[in-house]
This record gives C-alpha cells, structure tokens and sequence, in this order.
C-alpha cells in the first residue's frame, strides 16, 4: 500500500471528519496525524475489505473516544476554574442554555441521524464524502440528513428535548 498517497488523497477528507467531532482545530489536526501513524504502524495493516476512507475515519473516531475519556479522567483531577465576571456569566448563561438545548436534541437524535447531520452541517462534508464513511449511496446520505434536518426542527419548534 503507498501510504503516501493515502495520506495526500484523504487528508483533508479525515480531517474534515475529525472537526465535526472534535470541533477543535489544534485537536482535529493531531487526531488525523495520530490516524495516518496509526494506520501506517498497525499490526493488522489495511486489507482493502472496506474503502481507505472508511478505514481511517473508524480509525480517527477511535482515537477521538480515547482522547475524549483520557481528558474526562484529567477533568476530574483538576480543580475548579476561576469564575467571569458577573456581565460574562449572564451572557453565557443565556447562550449556553440555547446551546444547551440543541445539544439536547443532537445527542437524543437517533444515529445515524445525528452523525449524518454533524458530518453535513459542523464538518461541511459533501454526500458522497458522508456516503463513503457510512458504505451507503449519495442517496442515502442525502436522505438521512434531511431527515435529520426535519427532525431537529419539529423538536425545536415543538419545545421537545
């Protein structure tokens, strides 16, 4: 396998795939490094039973969780940060309870709804990129995110979490 090809060919599709998840350039950027080291070392190599992208991207959101859990176990070790100010607190308050409430929704959204919908809207990857991760059709992606799409908006206009 010419792994410098693979890594010129699907940079930018992992990586775009690693931001809807992390929603972190810094992060995003060392994952999809990480998933190219990995998939270049692993002691069971690429064997073609699925398409290169899927490979890596299953790769990269593996990372993602162990990422995810190792800093859930340092948040715990750490202290309290400082407190804003009384003005930034009101503020945030108020952005963070509507963030707070489509979050709600996003996480209560069935899969693959919710991916779907996170890789097309935070990730701005196209059908046939959500497609390839998935191992389905265009069609099928662009069906499943305008469910998605409906069903965020009933539960918004409809005050349901």
């Amino acid at each position: 396998m010419d792994y410098e090809k693979m890594y010129q060919s699907y940079y930018m599709q992992v990586y775009s795939y690693v931001i809807t998840l992390t929603r972190n350039r810094e992060q995003a950027e060392e994952i999809t490094q990480n998933t190219f080291y990995k998939a270049i070392t692993a002691k069971h190599p690429f064997r073609g039973n699925a398409e290169e992208l899927t490979y890596l991207c299953s790769i990269a959101k593996n990372l993602f969780y162990d990422e995810k859990r190792h800093h859930a176990r340092m948040a715990d070790m750490s202290e309290v940060q400082e407190l804003a100010s009384e003005e930034n607190v009101e503020k945030a308050a108020a952005d963070a309870d509507m963030a707070f409430r489509i979050h709600l929704i996003l996480h209560r959204l069935q899969e693959p709804y919710k991916e779907v919908f996170q890789l097309r809207v935070f990730g701005e990857l196209s059908f046939t990129q959500i497609a390839a991760i998935f191992g389905k059709s265009e069609n099928w992606a662009r069906v499943t995110y305008h469910r998605a799409k409906l069903k965020i908006q009933e539960r918004m206009e409809g005050n349901h979490e």
